[in-house]
């Protein structure tokens, strides 16, 4: 028996390599799971494999993100979502059921399992003791159809916990003082897992915040035991079957380990603009706030509104402050409207929103200009709101409570005594809000709207890579600033012709112009290159304006594995320098990069106006397959 949790499920489902450091491994995926900003694709994807139906234990298509109505482009898409769902055996989710990764550990979540999911924040899951990951959509698709998913072999990384949290104190100030002290890219290419006395005292609320934030550490994925306290919330949500014990054995072997003391968190608030710009909430005292929301991808539990709740119960929100709450999911609203909550929440001047991902993704509730937004959110990142120069901060359901009282950042602790949150003995739910399947699959029709257009063709690589480089970036550039999100953008998620004209809008908006001009071209960019989100537009987009090769001091782990999905190299610099003499409009050119990755080559050189400098290719056997073909589904899909 292995002596850690993630080399426990690892080694149950690994199929593929060996578990070695370093080495690429494939594992089976029991469960799978869609939303619809990235689902649309999945399905596209899955259709042009020519299977019948999925072959992962459990999938489920969840409609969270793109929910907001304003004309037909997204209900076709939630009408084609729910067709191909019926069709391919697949659980479908509607609207109003709330964010995939909530509702999925409510019910479909099982201790010891793996769980791939084309949302980034899928790593929730690991508050139940699974391995759950975020991926691309392709690789969902390629899950559902029974393939292996391929990482690297992860190193561990051990966080021993000790102590209880102190009043007004949760899982997302623990969250936001790892990342202060680790930094958003920390984690790649690593598992974190919690293990010691105190995490009996973190509630199942803290180890979602915790799971779901992990991924924005740059981890694969964060494990927490199950031990009692997720069996009581099986038992709760009617589920006890479910329930497997997992935990850290005697002797793990961590790569990394760090000591957390509970008792010693204090609030936390994430500044603008990237979660890791962390400070706590009592330095931040005299900053003005115009609107805080409570809810959604992150801290959308039913622990994180019956606090906010019982905070503000009595009393009425600032009136410079316009107060949102978003469940995380319908049974969530049920439970808080069932335990009065709701009441007090409205009567304090909330607004009371559909269940879902909405100002996460931009979807609505974009901050007034120049104002301060104070969010429970997990991502800040610059223009995601829906504002382009928004200022938004991140904190605990506690901390936005009280700040949406006092108008400006508040540390709840002055608050006085902190009240307690009563639990049902078990919590409401109907399992008719889900859509099963249809039993006959050959009656059932795909509904496809006219904004739904197929998957572009992507030829096999060149012998050379050449072009111009069309944008320079820093670092930390995030996938929202690759491919927006929003209202206006994310209606075209199922037409990559459409969308791809919203590439780099944040930052350069004559950027697909100038790709168009220039027949494509090259992307530098700085560290952790392609941050945050899962959403594989940020490669398809590019790739179809004909961008063929990306060169970066260092890539997020998602991002990168979509950009080898779609056919584009992904490079980084041997010397992180060259990076500072490249700028926008040098000519670039790879030659005989065919022969060099069908040979193994790591060491890929690179002229730069005539000058040449050294790159790194880091792919596995596997991955150069896929890039020399242009693409993982020119491999996967039936030959003709």
């Amino acid at each position: 028996m292995k002596d850690t949790i993630a080399e426990q499920i690892l080694s149950e489902h690994v199929v593929e390599g060996r578990l070695t450091a370093g080495e690429e491994i494939g594992l089976t995926i029991d469960q799978a799971l869609t939303q619809d900003a990235t689902g649309t694709m999945v399905y596209l994807e899955f259709e042009s494999l020519g299977l019948s139906a999925v072959k992962s234990q459990v999938a489920v298509s969840y409609v969270d993100h793109n929910i907001i109505q304003t004309d037909s482009r997204n209900a076709d898409d939630h009408r084609f979502l729910q067709s191909c769902a019926a069709k391919f055996g697949v659980v479908f989710s509607p609207p109003g059921n709330g964010v995939s990764h909530h509702v999925h550990r409510q019910r479909f979540g099982i201790p010891g399992q793996t769980l791939l999911g084309s949302d980034s924040h899928t790593t929730t899951g690991g508050c139940l003791g699974m391995l759950a990951m975020g991926a691309g959509g392709v690789e969902i698709a390629m899950a559902m159809a029974g393939h292996p998913y391929h990482i690297t072999t992860p190193k561990i990384w051990g966080v021993y916990v000790e102590g209880q949290f102190a009043p007004y104190v949760s899982g997302k100030d623990l969250i936001l003082e790892l990342l202060r002290r680790y930094s958003c890219k920390a984690g790649i290419g690593k598992i974190m897992e919690f293990f010691g006395p105190g995490v009996a005292n973190m509630d199942m609320s803290a180890r979602a915040t915790v799971a779901n934030m992990s991924v924005d550490m740059g981890l694969t994925a964060a494990i927490f035991p199950s031990d009692e306290v997720t069996k009581a919330f099986l038992v709760r949500n009617g589920r006890p079957d479910a329930w497997r014990e997992l935990k850290t054995g005697p002797n793990p072997q961590w790569d990394e380990l760090t000591e957390i003391d509970l008792g010693q968190i204090e609030p936390m608030v994430a500044c603008p603009s990237n979660p890791d710009n962390v400070k706590k909430a009592s330095e931040l005292r005299d900053i003005e706030v115009q609107q805080v929301i409570i809810g959604s991808s992150c801290n959308g539990s039913y622990r994180d509104f019956m606090i906010a709740s019982k905070m503000v119960e009595g009393k009425t929100r600032h009136p410079n402050v316009s107060f949102e709450i978003n469940t995380g999911s319908r049974q969530t609203l049920d439970n808080v409207l069932a335990m009065g909550a709701i009441t007090a929440l409205v009567e304090a001047g909330a607004r009371i929103h559909e269940s879902g991902c909405l100002g996460c993704i931009g979807m609505g509730q974009a901050p007034a200009t120049g104002t301060v937004s104070l969010r429970t959110f997990p991502r800040n990142f610059k223009g995601r709101s829906g504002t382009k120069d928004d200022q938004v901060y991140l904190c605990s359901p506690e901390t936005a409570a009280a700040s949406a009282l006092t108008g400006r950042i508040t540390d709840p602790r002055t608050l006085g005594e902190a009240p307690e949150v009563p639990y049902p003995e078990k919590f409401k739910y109907r399992m008719d809000w889900f859509i099963q399947p249809a039993k006959d699959a050959s009656s059932v029709e795909i509904l496809r709207g006219p904004n739904i257009k197929p998957m572009p063709d992507f030829p096999p690589l060149d012998d050379t890579v050449s072009g111009t480089v069309l944008i320079k970036v820093d670092d930390n550039i995030s996938t929202d600033i690759i491919m927006p999100a929003g209202n206006r953008v994310l209606p075209y998620r199922s037409n990559i012709p459409a969308i791809s004209e919203f590439v780099f809008e944040i930052i350069d908006d004559q950027f697909p112009t100038r790709a168009k001009e220039k027949g494509g071209g090259i992307v530098i960019g700085g560290d952790n290159y392609g941050q945050g989100s899962s959403r594989e537009h940020a490669a398809l987009a590019p790739r179809y304006l004909g961008v063929r090769a990306k060169i970066v001091k260092s890539f997020a782990r998602i991002h990168k594995a979509n950009l080898v999905n779609f056919g584009i190299l992904p490079l980084t610099f041997a010397d992180p320098s060259d990076y500072d003499a490249i700028e926008q409009g040098d000519e670039i050119s790879i030659a005989g990069i065919k022969a060099a990755i069908s040979g193994g080559a790591s060491d890929i050189p690179v002229t730069v106006n005539g000058r040449e400098i050294m790159t790194r290719l880091d792919v596995s056997e596997r991955q150069r397959r896929m890039l020399l073909a242009g693409g993982i589904l020119n491999l996967a899909k039936p030959q003709k």
